[in-house]
């Protein structure tokens, strides 16, 4: 009687199974306790592969950023490269300095210059050769798109140089063209009026790849069976574009218009290598007035506070695109 009794005992307790008895270790509890244990096991996996990436981050970024953000508030100069806790404390006087500065209001004026023609005609252009190679164009699209995306993949220092030839008004390309015709190739680098056009030239060729590929990508993912609706209505081409094609692409508009305004708002290389700010500061922008500062004359507390200058502009202008062009994509 008392094996029969034991044995009914261990098939209760072999049915039951794991969990069902009163034991923490095998309960509710212990459950939630292994859980927490796999979650922390993962958690501190994930911080152990992202720290080479957060030590990067903290020593090449994070540092620098806050480093010239106190510089900024100070008189750093040369003699403080070696020893930078000497830097006097100027507070808000770089800040101050800045806006009673010709030279910086004149790099302002003409960053400013660069991206009002610069980004809508980029942003213009680059959606008239999305719509060609994404419908109008069938034959060597292949062709045509790696061509227009050719330069953007182009070191931009090798660009400049190109155009820099190309421009030159005794043996440049141009000149060439002008002497066929019998005029006489203007200076359009060395001219005061014709030196920040030629640039935004440039820079619009240069850039137009990007936005391009931008746009295909929208134009791609807009349902065909919109399309087919709009054109058994009996919708035009025009009003196509306008009422559909148009409305659609508002997010891709979005995002090409703020990193095209950020990255004209940054413009460096092309005066720096094409023109060196001239004639007469004509074509000189922030980004090449903070490089003079900073690293011609030593002005380092000067510069930095000219660099957040440009950031809070550059934020400023990006929040205003966002809040004008969101809305819209609702």
């Amino acid at each position: 009687m008392r094996t029969m009794t034991s044995k009914a005992a261990e098939s209760a307790t072999v049915q039951a199974g794991p969990g069902t008895s009163g034991s923490p270790a095998t309960g509710p509890a212990g459950r939630r306790g292994g859980r927490k244990r796999s979650m922390n096991v993962q958690n501190l996996a994930g911080w152990l592969f992202s720290t080479p990436f957060l030590i990067l981050f903290l020593v090449f970024m994070a540092f620098p950023i806050l480093a010239t953000l106190a510089m900024s508030f100070t008189d750093f100069g040369l003699r403080n490269v070696t020893h930078p806790w000497d830097a006097e404390f100027v507070g808000f006087d770089n800040y101050v300095r800045l806006f009673s500065d010709d030279k910086f209001l004149t790099s302002l004026f003409n960053t400013a210059y660069f991206v009002v023609i610069g980004v809508p005609l980029t942003i213009f252009l680059g959606l008239v050769v999305a719509v060609l190679l994404n419908n109008g164009i069938d034959r060597a699209r292949t062709f045509f798109r790696v061509g227009f995306y050719a330069p953007v993949v182009t070191t931009i220092v090798a660009v400049a140089v190109v155009w820099r030839f190309v421009l030159d008004p005794v043996d440049g390309l141009v000149a060439g063209l002008f002497s066929e015709v019998g005029l006489t190739a203007p200076d359009f680098l060395g001219s005061e009026k014709l030196a920040m056009p030629s640039m935004i030239a440039m820079a619009v060729w240069r850039n137009l790849g990007t936005v391009m590929v931008l746009f295909i990508a929208g134009l791609q993912a807009i349902p065909t069976e919109v399309r087919e609706a709009a054109r058994l209505d009996g919708a035009s081409v025009w009003q196509e574009f306008r009422g559909i094609t148009v409305p659609l692409l508002r997010p891709t508009l979005l995002y090409a218009t703020v990193i095209t305004t950020i990255g004209y708002l940054n413009v460096f290389e092309e005066p720096f290598v094409m023109t060196q700010g001239g004639p007469s500061d004509s074509t000189l922008t922030v980004s090449l007035n903070m490089y003079r500062e900073g690293f011609n004359f030593f002005h380092m507390g000067y510069a930095s506070a000219m660099a957040y200058v440009l950031f809070v502009v550059i934020m400023g202008i990006t929040v205003l695109q966002l809040r004008l062009l969101k809305d819209n994509t609702k």
